[in-house]
């Protein structure tokens, strides 16, 4: 299998939540109507697609920053503002998910419309039309947005070529891929140059991408272990297409033809399903045909020049479409989506300063969506967090009142009080 590891790393923040609207209904003849603020729109969501019409990570070299739209503000009259944008991100299929500081793998994503969750939009706060309650019948506070998830993340793909180039050694293949893609491989003017297969990604200006892999070059009886054969032909049994290139300048005198014959021969006695694979016969080497006899000359397939880049367009134009037709042809599976779970779950440590820190979403969250500057709305996320069970759980790791706790960026001294 023809495949080489392709990383980058990608930073993605979700939306911020927008804040809760504070509003009072003002009508005739009544000074202070009731609340009537408008709760804030979610922030858009990140998610991590697979689709099989990207090739490579190549699109985040220079930009690994992606970021979600936020949330609308609320308004009075208990307009509630719009949700942001999701953001779907297309990666190859195969792409593997990792933490970028612990390490961790987060997720796989294998087939096609594989999806996960990498960023999750801040909460919109809620305004004070939805904090009105029995107890609280006017207040005077809404919550703040909640800000959206930010990590950075690395992904890594073992790429699998699409097209793969056979071809007898020394046949141009490796100057040929050279110029089609950003691969740089060894080219020297004697056999079995390449020992390991080149891969190189080639996108077109529509954006389309494949994985073309530079054999290395077969000879007669390479399905029998020749020349390394066995070794060379197990880098072609994942191709979605074969290019058969044949060399129209052959020194050894091999007329297109015979080239053509031999290596589809080699082909089939290695694996015969090989040869229902999409292919096309490209006569390399063009710029310097016509010097070895009529045989060569009578070649009427598609030609190429990989050093005066004539015929390169139309031979990337044909590999494009049998990728493509290959792609579309390939079974449907059961894509799975990955969300990642929004426990209200918390903990409390206590460090070596003496300072206890509250860490989980739930109670991060309830200071985090209140203005901590309002009396009333203090008072809304004291009664939260009880309800939590933040209180009672402090009190078991043994806080003491006028011990500094942290939740968030909140800090405070505890009165049990």
């Amino acid at each position: 299998m023809s495949q080489f590891v392709d990383e980058c790393q990608l930073n993605v923040r979700a939306g911020d939540g927008g804040a809760g609207s504070v509003s009072f209904r003002r009508e005739a003849m009544v000074p202070r109507g009731g609340p009537d603020g408008g709760d804030g729109g979610r922030g858009g969501d990140i998610w991590l697609v697979a689709d099989r019409n990207v090739a490579s990570l190549i699109a985040f070299r220079d930009h690994p920053h992606r970021k979600a739209t936020r949330g609308v503000h609320g308004k009075g009259k208990k307009m509630n503002g719009a949700r942001g944008d999701d953001l779907e991100i297309s990666v190859p299929e195969g792409t593997s998910i990792f933490d970028l500081y612990a390490g961790t793998v987060l997720a796989d994503l294998v087939g096609h419309g594989d999806r996960w969750l990498a960023a999750r939009g801040g909460r919109g706060g809620r305004g004070n039309a939805s904090l009105a309650a029995p107890r609280r019948r006017l207040p005077t506070f809404a919550e703040q947005g909640e800000l959206g998830e930010e990590r950075w993340l690395r992904l890594e793909l073992k790429l699998v070529a699409d097209v793969a180039l056979v071809g007898y050694p020394n046949v141009g293949k490796s100057t040929l891929i050279s110029r089609i893609s950003a691969a740089k491989p060894k080219i020297a003017d004697y056999p079995f140059t390449t020992l390991e297969p080149n891969l190189g990604v080639v996108r077109t200006d529509d954006g389309f991408e494949l994985v073309v892999a530079d054999v290395p070059g077969l000879i007669e009886g390479a399905s029998e272990g020749r020349g390394l054969g066995h070794q060379f032909l197990r880098h072609i049994e994942r191709a979605r297409a074969l290019v058969v290139l044949v060399d129209l300048a052959s020194l050894e005198g091999i007329s297109p033809a015979e080239q053509e014959r031999v290596l589809l021969r080699e082909l089939a006695a290695y694996r015969p399903e090989l040869l229902d694979r999409p292919r096309v016969v490209v006569g390399s080497r063009a710029d310097i045909e016509g010097t070895v006899g009529p045989a060569f000359d009578d070649f009427d397939g598609m030609r190429c020049s990989a050093v005066t880049g004539a015929g390169l367009n139309e031979l990337v134009t044909t590999m494009v479409r049998l990728v493509d037709e290959a792609r579309t042809a390939e079974p449907e599976r059961e894509a799975f989506v990955i969300h990642r779970p929004e426990g209200e779950g918390f903990l409390v440590e206590r460090g070596d300063d003496g300072v206890y820190t509250v860490v989980g979403r739930g109670p991060e969250r309830a200071v985090a969506l209140s203005d901590m500057t309002n009396p009333d709305a203090l008072d809304y996320a004291r009664q939260r967090l009880n309800r939590m069970g933040v209180d009672k759980a402090l009190r078991r790791a043994g806080v003491q009142d006028g011990d500094t706790v942290r939740i968030g960026t909140f800090v405070f001294d505890y009165d049990e009080d």
